[in-house]
Parts: C-alpha cells; structure tokens; sequence
C-alpha cells in the first residue's frame, strides 16, 4: 500500500488589492458586504477552514485601514491557532501584489497558493486537491471547470463590411480543450519565484497580457497541471457575481459544503 505523499509547508497570498470598481460600491472590493460581512472576511475563513496554509499573507490596498483593521481582528481571533497572519501592501497590478506577498514569506515554506480574494466561496476540497497534487509532485497546479458555451474567437470588422458590426468570427476553439481557470494556483516557491523574476523583463504590453501566476510558469516551459475546480468558486466582480454569492449563501444547500 502506498503511503500518503506529505504536503510542502505552503503559504498562501491572498490577493486582495482589487478596487472594485465594476462592484458600484464606491470601496475596495475585499470590503464589499456578502451576507453580512466583507468579502475578505469570506476568503479568509475559507482559507483558514481547509488547514493548508502555515501562513496567509493578505496584499491589501495601500493605505486601506478598515480592511488592516479586520484582519488585525482576525489575527487576534487565530492567537490559539490557526496560519500565521501577515499583511502587506498590495501593488498596482496583480503580479505587483503577489511578489509583495512573496518577500513576506517566512523562514520554511516549501509551496505558495495564490488565491483571489473575490473568489470568497472557493470549497475547501478545492485547496485541498491543488496541495495533493503539489505533494505528489507537481511543479505547479490549477483549479479548473470545463467551459460549457461555445467560444469564437474574432477580430475587427474591416473594409466594406465595417458597418455591419464591430466584430467578424475569425474561428471557433474546440470546446472539449477548454477550461475556466480558478484559484487557488499552487506552486513549489522556487518555481514562483523564477517566474515572478522572469517577468520582471517583460514589456508593458507582455505583462499586461498575463492574467495569472500560471502564465508566468508555462512562459519558463514549465508544465502546468489541471486539478478539478468548483462552481462554487465563482470570482465576484459584477453586481450579479455580488446577487450569485449571496445566493449560495442563503440557499438551502449553503455554502462550501456542495460541490458544482
């Protein structure tokens, strides 16, 4: 029989330096009500429930004090227990925010999930399939649904026909080959951080193409594995992600506990 592959000390880098901007709450997203309490708040709880972090390290939006001020709170509430509690100040752009979070590492960690915040309702299996799959081996994983619409791909309407409509269908992707990637993405530290560091080169246009940590691993030729995700995992930026959320909160299955 096999033994069980043990699990690297992992942190997590909760990124939660968004605006929030397309939410209409006038605040930062990570501090727009969900059932009652701040969408951090949700992510946090969610993070600390699963047990797979030694450490969380919270990038929040530089000079946010309502926000340092909930998870000062929450610290004192993990005083018994539970992750070390870190917080910095997050960056401009997401990949700022993450390498903030990557030199607040403690001393020991072996592997980093990156989580956004505004996915507050992520299951708990959810970070525990990417933690196996880094305990086995894996350089870097990803959670992921597989895309249930059909996805073209189109261009600019030119010439004589540009009065018709903005765009034309240049192709249509094999819906079978696709997924919508979540978070948490896990990573060895070592493998982050090269790729944090080759991105550093990069120009304006080439990092304002990547969208995610795993783009940064695949550039270096790194594989990048699949792990299954959740529709529970969906990530709150529009009023009605905000609508969706509350629902799966107020439902009679609740939260966490049903995997879609």
């Amino acid at each position: 029989m096999s033994e069980t592959p043990t699990r690297p000390v992992t942190a997590v880098i909760l990124v939660a330096a968004g605006s929030g901007q397309r939410l209409g709450y006038g605040i930062p997203k990570a501090a727009v009500p969900l059932g009652g309490e701040p969408i951090l708040m949700h992510a946090l709880r969610g993070i600390v429930a699963s047990g797979t972090g030694s450490q969380v390290c919270i990038a929040l939006p530089p000079g946010e004090d309502t926000l340092r001020r909930l998870c000062e709170d929450f610290r004192q509430e993990l005083a018994d227990g539970g992750p070390l509690l870190s917080i910095v100040d997050g960056g401009a752009t997401r990949a700022e925010s993450v390498r903030a979070g990557l030199a607040a590492l403690m001393d020991g960690i072996e592997a980093v999930l990156v989580h956004d915040a505004a996915r507050a309702l992520t299951p708990e299996s959810v970070f525990h399939r990417v933690t196996d799959a880094l305990a086995a081996g894996a350089a870097a994983v990803i959670p992921a649904v597989a895309v249930v619409d059909t996805v073209k791909t189109v261009a600019a309407t030119t010439g004589k026909d540009a009065h018709l409509a903005p765009e034309v269908v240049t192709g249509t992707a094999p819906r079978e080959e696709l997924r919508a990637v979540q978070t948490p993405q896990g990573f060895h530290l070592d493998t982050l951080l090269k790729a944090h560091e080759a991105a550093r080169g990069l120009d304006q246009n080439e990092s304002a193409a990547v969208t995610d940590d795993a783009m940064l691993v695949e550039m270096l030729g790194i594989p990048v594995h699949v792990v299954r995700g959740s529709t529970q995992s969906l990530k709150i930026t529009t009023p009605l992600d905000l609508i969706l959320a509350e629902g799966l909160l107020e439902g009679p299955l609740g939260a966490r506990w049903v995997e879609g």
